[in-house]
C-alpha cells in the first residue's frame, strides 16, 4: 500500500526538505495589510521578519478548502491513502474542517486527518514519525491512531525577549506589556496539547535558558520514564540562529552524544512572539516503543 504523508507549513518543513523526505506540504496563507502571502512560496523567513517590523498587523489564516481538496485528489492519483497532519485543532479550525471533508464518500477510508495537537518543531516530529510508520508498513488509519494516542508526548518551551508582539496580537494589553518591559520580565511559554500558556517568568535570557533546561529534565524524569534515550530534543528560534547554536552547545554539555537539530519556529508561532526567541522541545520517539520497531 502506498501512503502519502501530507502536512502544512506550520510544521516548519520547507519545500527542499519535503522533496528530500518524499512528503508534501501545503503552504499557509498570511495576510499582511490587504495582501495575501504563502509561506515558503512568496514569503520567506527573512521577508516575514522585515514585514513584522514594518507592518501594523500580520494575521494567519487556514489553507483554502479548495487547495486542500485539490491536493488530496492529486495525491490519490498516485497513492492508495493520504495521512494529513495539519496544525493543532486547539490553534486553528483547519483540522476540524479537514476532518469534516474527509468524511465525504470520496475520501472515506482514503484520507486520514491527524489531530495530535502539535505545531512547529513537534509537528515536524509527528511528520517524521508518520513517515517512519508508513515505511514500516502501517496503514493510514493505524498511523493516525498511533499519532493521536501519543499527542501529549511532547512539549515546547519558548523564551521571548519582549512582550511587544504578544501585545500586538491581543494576548496582552499595551499597558501590561509596557510595564513588563520596564520590569524586564521575560516570560517562558509552553506549548503542550496545542495550547500556548505562560510557564514561568525570568529577568534575563540566561535565567530563561536554565528554566527551560530544568523543565526538560523534569519532563524526562516524570513523563518519559527517566530515560533520555527514548526522547528527541531539539532547539528552535525566531530569527535568532546564532544564539540558538550557542544554546545547543550548552544543552549538549548536559546530554552529550545526541543529535540535536536547530530549526526556526514556524511563522505562525513567530507572528505572535516576534524575533529573538529561543526554544527547546522534548518528545518521545515513536521508534522507542517495541510494538513500533
Amino acid at each position: 500500500m502506498k501512503i502519502a504523508i501530507l502536512t502544512d507549513s506550520n510544521c516548519g518543513i520547507n519545500k527542499e526538505e519535503a522533496n528530500k523526505l518524499g512528503i508534501y506540504v501545503l503552504p499557509m496563507p498570511f495576510y499582511i495589510g490587504d495582501e495575501v502571502y504563502y509561506e515558503d512560496i512568496d514569503l520567506t523567513q527573512e521577508e516575514f521578519y522585515i514585514k513584522l517590523d514594518t507592518e501594523d498587523k500580520i494575521t494567519t489564516s487556514m489553507p483554502v478548502v479548495g487547495d486542500v481538496i485539490d491536493k488530496w485528489d492529486e495525491l490519490l492519483e498516485d497513492y492508495d491513502e493520504v495521512v494529513y497532519i495539519p496544525m493543532s485543532s486547539s490553534l486553528s479550525g483547519s483540522c476540524q474542517t479537514a476532518q469534516m471533508l474527509a468524511q465525504d464518500d470520496e475520501y472515506e477510508d482514503k484520507v486520514f486527518v491527524v489531530d495530535n495537537q502539535r505545531i512547529s518543531v513537534t509537528m515536524k516530529e509527528s511528520v517524521m514519525d508518520a513517515l517512519y510508520l508508513a515505511n514500516k508498513g502501517y496503514s493510514g488509519s493505524e498511523i493516525r491512531n498511533i499519532l493521536e494516542d501519543h499527542k501529549r508526548d511532547s512539549s515546547i518551551y519558548i523564551s521571548i525577549p519582549t512582550l511587544e508582539y504578544l501585545s500586538k496580537g491581543g494576548r496582552l494589553t499595551k499597558a501590561v506589556a509596557a510595564l513588563g518591559n520596564i520590569l524586564k520580565i521575560k516570560p517562558v511559554l509552553q506549548i503542550q496539547g496545542g495550547k500556548l500558556d505562560t510557564f514561568a517568568r525570568a529577568r534575563t535570557i540566561e535565567q530563561c535558558k536554565q528554566t527551560m533546561i530544568t523543565a526538560i529534565k523534569d519532563d524526562i524524569k516524570n513523563r518519559f520514564d527517566d530515560d533520555p534515550s527514548i526522547v528527541e530534543i531539539a532547539i528552535a528560534h525566531t530569527n535568532n540562529e546564532e544564539a540558538a547554536l550557542k544554546f545547543k552547545e550548552e544543552v549538549l554539555e548536559i546530554w552529550p552524544d545526541r543529535e540535536i537539530v536547530v530549526d526556526p519556529l514556524s511563522l505562525s508561532v513567530a507572528c505572535h512572539i516576534g524575533p529573538g526567541s529561543l526554544a527547546i522541545t522534548v518528545g518521545r520517539r515513536i521508534g522507542s516503543f517495541k510494538q513500533y520497531k
